[in-house]
């Protein structure tokens, strides 16, 4: 629920909050922008899925830090030998969040609350599925409609899951953001009473912190959830205060009027690691930085136009001036940090002559005029994505093509560019599973090409999604990596995306906070961690 507050009641929120009960532990996180809602299955941004990740659990989840999958409201599982039979044993005595004056849970959570859950992504005719969105971006770029066979109550606290085929992912998938579980019992609630935009907006889940107040661009305070069925949380309070300005944010670390923040300023980083009271966290990131060409719309139609501009744009040089250090030149769509990428792959030479006769014979002798769009915001695999967009625009000049820079509000963008309204845009992902297929199939697979998905090249390759889709239906990691090596040669012969990098992970943290660990999806999660 967007509790409306002007900005004067949310400083005061916050201040209050800030000096509440000396006996509280309270962390306040400097998050870089608001959440869009607090619907997961149908946010892609790290910064939405902050925000509900602090709510909701999932069927499984990822141990903390690691890749590992590990129980969650799903206590244990069997998997049949023909990989096309989940069975899930559920918890018992799972608590729903009751802070809410207008809905008292009167059951605990069950599996009632898993078909929910995933039939409102599933099923159209399900009453959910249109509400806020039906663009269920996650659950339809992973092939989920077509992969799920049925999905069963057994008991309350038994689940069966039948796939039409195998999928080697599927458990790292159901730990993923999108698969946050949702009380039925509200949701059949607010339908009732007509309001089933609160189910999204004023969310209830079994996660380790409720949501306590929400001020866009402003606040969102949460509390510990005393009943979580992981054992309370150390902190008492967790706030994220919304600060979109790397600077800004790095101010209020160095003053400790937040404890944690993300996506420092390249240049910012020297001094912090000179601040005493400050510990600068680091590890490969599980991104890519790119610029995205419309495969569907002229001239990016035709492979040696695309190839032409990833020959004329000067990689080293905007990671040089952009990065400063914090992050190495891309060649292929995944980071060289998860299994299966194809060192061999030879990246495009930095090569004006041979761009400019590339564009010649493809019939742009004269080059041509696009648009280039920019991202408003920073983001983990993009520190500053207008300065790159103004210097892509300069290599372009010499061989003849007029960049028009262009963008829009974040949300706005994104949901453009999934329209497929750009001619080239800059975007990125960062892993959620770390498998490849997360990448691979999700920004580059047909489906995802559809308006709407995360493929915004567009780009559907009938050879690519051939070897991808073998891959997902293989549990055999060394059979997978050859077919995901075949399919990263295909992506660089095709040159749907100009790759521009792979950033480190950065996370200035101060020293009174104990035991924050780095997710390696970029995530930013608060159980376990505590203050001193």
């Amino acid at each position: 629920m967007k509790i409306r507050f002007d900005r004067l009641a949310a400083a005061t929120a916050l201040a209050l909050a800030l000096t509440a009960s000396v006996n509280a532990k309270t962390l306040v996180y400097c998050s870089e922008g608001s959440p869009e809602n607090f619907y997961p299955a149908i946010n892609t941004t790290g910064t939405s899925f902050d925000a509900n990740s602090q709510v909701y659990s999932r069927l499984v989840d990822f141990e903390r830090g690691t890749t590992n999958v590990v129980p969650g409201l799903a206590e244990r599982w069997e998997i049949s030998p023909d990989g096309l039979v989940y069975t899930f044993h559920l918890r018992k005595g799972v608590k729903w969040h009751n802070h809410r004056a207008n809905y008292k849970p009167t059951r605990d959570f069950n599996a009632d609350d898993i078909i929910f859950s995933i039939e409102r992504q599933w099923k159209p005719e399900n009453p959910y599925f249109k509400v806020t969105s039906e663009n269920h971006s996650y659950f339809i770029d992973m092939g989920m409609p077509k992969l799920l066979k049925t999905v069963e109550k057994l008991d309350d606290y038994t689940v069966r899951i039948t796939l039409n085929a195998p999928e080697a992912p599927f458990l790292s998938d159901f730990a993923m953001e999108y698969a946050g579980i949702i009380s039925k019992e509200y949701a059949d609630a607010m339908l009732k009473a007509g309001t089933p935009e609160r189910v999204d907006q004023d969310p209830v889940g079994t996660g380790p912190f409720y949501l306590l107040q929400y001020v866009k661009d402003s606040v969102v305070r949460y509390k510990a959830f005393p009943q979580y069925w992981g054992g309370k949380a150390k902190i008492d309070d967790l706030i994220f205060s919304i600060t979109p300005d790397a600077s800004v944010r790095w101010a209020k670390l160095q003053k400790g009027e937040c404890h944690v923040m993300p996506y420092p300023n390249p240049a910012d980083l020297p001094a912090m690691r000179k601040d005493p009271n400050v510990t600068v966290l680091e590890q490969p990131g599980l991104n890519v930085g790119y610029l995205a060409y419309n495969t569907q719309k002229k001239p990016f139609d035709d492979k040696r136009v695309r190839q032409a501009l990833n020959m004329g744009i000067n990689k080293k040089a905007i990671v040089d001036a952009v990065f400063l250090g914090s992050g190495v030149p891309a060649t292929n769509p995944i980071p060289p940090t998860i299994w299966s990428y194809n060192g061999d792959i030879k990246d495009y030479p930095y090569d004006v002559d041979a761009a400019k006769k590339m564009l010649a014979a493809a019939g742009y002798p004269n080059g041509f005029e696009t648009d280039l769009w920019a991202m408003p915001v920073q983001r983990p695999y993009n520190p500053n994505a207008r300065r790159i967009a103004e210097l892509m625009q300069a290599d372009l000049a010499k061989l003849g093509v007029k960049a028009n820079i262009v963008s829009y509000e974040w949300g706005e963008y994104r949901k453009r560019a999934q329209q497929g309204e750009h001619q080239t845009a800059q975007l990125g992902w960062t892993g959620d599973n770390g498998d490849p297929d997360n990448f691979l199939q999700v920004l580059l697979g047909c489906e995802a090409s559809k308006p709407g998905g995360s493929n915004i090249a567009k780009w559907c390759n009938k050879d690519f999604e051939a070897l991808t889709l073998e891959a997902k239906r293989v549990s055999d990691q060394a059979k997978r990596t050859e077919l995901y090596k075949k399919a990263q040669v295909i992506f660089h012969e095709e040159a749907p995306w100009f790759v521009v990098a792979h950033s480190v992970q950065y996370k200035p943290v101060r020293k009174e906070v104990v035991d924050f660990k780095l997710s390696p999806f970029g995530r930013h999660t608060f159980y376990g961690v505590d203050m001193k």
